[in-house]
């Protein structure tokens, strides 16, 4: 039974770090490839530190400015603080027509691949 757990629990893990944004890789490769960076904090948090050259459009904004990100075939990155309004971010991005959408998690996971 406990190897089975363990076995469970490795699974979510990878699945989490993959599907969340833990793609490492593909991150590195959009942000080469000239991603937009967009930091979807509240202005606050973005005033205490984001990543270089992140623009900052909080989630509870993001549908009302959707339209001024730029081309929906261009790679985007969004992020937060935990992953979860990036999460939000992305799916409000993709539904938008967005093609190429990827859940940064924090600005601190950005800059340890940058």
């Amino acid at each position: 039974m406990l190897v089975a757990g363990a076995g469970l629990f490795t699974a979510y893990f990878i699945y989490k770090k993959i599907k969340m944004g833990g793609n490492k890789v593909k991150l590195k490769e959009m942000l080469q490839n000239g991603a937009k960076v967009i930091d979807v904090r509240s202005k606050g948090e973005f005033a205490g530190g984001s990543f270089p050259g992140a623009i900052n459009i909080p989630l509870d904004e993001l549908s009302a400015k959707v339209n001024s990100i730029g081309k929906k075939d261009q790679p985007v990155i969004v992020y937060c603080a935990s992953g979860m309004r990036s999460s939000s971010a992305q799916r409000v991005l993709m539904s938008a027509g967005y093609e190429n959408v990827e859940n940064g998690i924090n600005h601190m996971n950005l800059m340890s691949i940058k």
